[in-house]
């Protein structure tokens, strides 16, 4: 069987190939009722740590047993984020790549028991998938994602970013909007928890990825804090004086509010007694979206580098489509259409066309095709004019065309005579160099250490040992890098005139 999974911050939906169909699965949830999605939520009880994911943790979000853990794919953007980065559950520490993979098994266990389509998993359990994470995922998330997808009992069969494979819902539904001349469109992404930008040429089944930027952190999860502090500032509370039980069912109130908002909207109502309010207190839409213009136009800003230097390059696209669960806020479609007129078009299924993508993407008939790019900067910090300084060396740039499955992995070396007993080796990605120094959205994947003497070659701890220099004519050192179809990088870092090797999956 074959699906895509769009595994969001705040629901996750899933979509089915179906004889050139791809419609949404429908779950039912603890209720009994029928949705076409699983909220993205995790819950530990306090006092043990036993996790429940999904329908089971939104059933107990006013148990004080539990503390819920909402949008906690947000910690996987975090710069140090990686398969060892912790968050604190009451007094348990839990691995995000465990919630992850715990929530992913669950989805496993819903599409077999609890989804439309149950009998078709029980025939034929190998589910192969297309899965996406956000353009400018880096390279830590990518690989925690990928893993517990793998994990979870799922066969992964290619792993896209986000706007690409809205990209691909785009062509199914609008394909009569792209002509020759207008044959590019900027995939406009904002969803619960991030924000990216593609500008993606469509030449009939082909797909080739021109440009990609984005926010990690800007979703509709920053419009529901907006929402939440003008209602708090009614009553004089700040967000910091509430606990965290409190400011989870506020922030949720808030959600629900803001997706029941429709063009004609004046004002939105909620319950803020238990905090003090003596009924419910209402705000302003006008005042809200005057509050949302900021983060609205951090997005437009972002995706200015995607449309090109000049407005008459602009022109040449055949629209921009808004796809994201967040891009439902009426504010987003009327800012878009002031800077863009007819041009905007709106997914008629904004929170599932990633889905719907990615199904399309899984399925081979369609004869679809992508050519994606890698949307950062990754380089390694090295010593510089003898060991006076440290400079940046940039191994794979933004923009640089990412391999299909069908092809080998792009490759990179450095070659060099060491200068120390230890290598250490500091691999950092960032959104761009700017006069050799890295800038923006970084983060460091760690301290990797490689025996340059071959003395130390058993050594258990290389951390512990001293970085001497050595004699300049010490032994050559091979450094290669592959970058895979996924954005991850693998190193392989070789004492040529010993023979003795160590390789490293950076992220994992």
């Amino acid at each position: 069987m074959q699906l895509g999974i769009d595994f969001g911050t705040t629901r996750t939906v899933v979509a089915c190939v179906d004889r050139g169909n791809y419609p949404i699965v429908d779950f039912v949830d603890n209720a009994g009722d029928s949705v076409g999605w699983i909220p993205s939520l995790a819950a530990a009880r306090v006092t043990t740590g036993e996790l429940r994911f999904g329908f089971d943790a939104a059933a107990v979000a006013d148990d004080p047993a539990f503390l819920l853990l909402r949008s906690f794919k947000r910690l996987l953007s975090q710069p140090d984020a990686g398969p060892s980065q912790t968050v604190l559950a009451g007094a348990h520490e839990l691995r995000v790549a465990d919630l992850v993979h715990g929530f992913l098994s669950y989805v496993r266990r819903a599409l077999a028991t609890a989804s439309n389509v149950q009998r078709a998993v029980a025939k034929d359990d190998t589910l192969r998938v297309v899965v996406a994470v956000p353009a400018n995922a880096h390279g830590a998330q990518r690989f925690v994602t990928l893993d517990a997808f793998r994990r979870a009992g799922f066969d992964v069969m290619a792993m896209l970013n986000e706007p690409s494979a809205a990209g691909f819902e785009y062509t199914h539904r609008h394909r009569n909007t792209l002509t020759s001349r207008r044959d590019s469109v900027v995939v406009y992404d904002l969803g619960g928890g991030t924000f990216d930008a593609s500008l993606v040429r469509m030449v009939g089944a082909h797909h080739a990825v021109l440009g990609t930027a984005g926010i990690a952190r800007l979703g509709g999860d920053d419009f529901d804090e907006l929402l939440a502090k003008a209602a708090l500032d009614q009553v004089g509370l700040e967000m910091d004086a509430l606990s965290p039980q409190a400011l989870l069912g506020l922030l949720t109130q808030c959600r629900d509010a803001k997706e029941r908002l429709h063009p004609n909207s004046k004002k939105i109502a909620l319950d803020l007694e238990s905090f003090g309010a003596s009924a419910a207190v209402t705000v302003s839409v006008a005042d809200f979206y005057d509050a949302c213009m900021p983060l609205v136009e951090r997005t437009l800003d972002a995706m200015a580098p995607v449309l090109g230097p000049a407005s008459e390059e602009a022109a040449e696209i055949a629209g921009v489509y808004v796809v994201g669960g967040a891009s439902e806020l009426p504010i987003i479609a009327r800012t878009l259409r002031e800077r863009f007129g007819r041009r905007v078009h709106r997914s008629q299924y904004p929170s599932a066309a990633v889905a719907i993508g990615l199904a399309i993407a899984a399925d081979e008939s369609a004869g679809f095709a992508l050519a994606d790019r890698y949307s950062r900067t990754f380089g390694v910090f090295r010593e510089g004019a003898g060991g006076q300084e440290i400079v940046y060396d940039p191994i794979f740039a933004p923009g640089t065309e990412l391999p299909v499955h069908t092809k080998d992995p792009l490759t990179c070396t450095r070659m060099y005579r060491a200068a120390h007993n230890v290598g250490h080796f500091r691999f950092f990605e960032c959104n761009a160099v700017d006069g050799g120094r890295p800038r923006g959205d970084m983060a460091l994947f760690g301290d990797v250490y490689f025996p340059f003497d071959a003395g130390l070659t058993e050594a258990k701890d290389l951390a512990r040992v001293a970085v001497q220099r050595t004699d300049a004519n010490g032994p050559r050192i091979c450094e290669r890098y592959s970058l895979d179809e996924n954005g991850i990088v693998d190193v392989l870092i070789r004492n040529v005139d010993s023979g003795y090797e160590r390789a490293f999956r950076l992220g994992g």
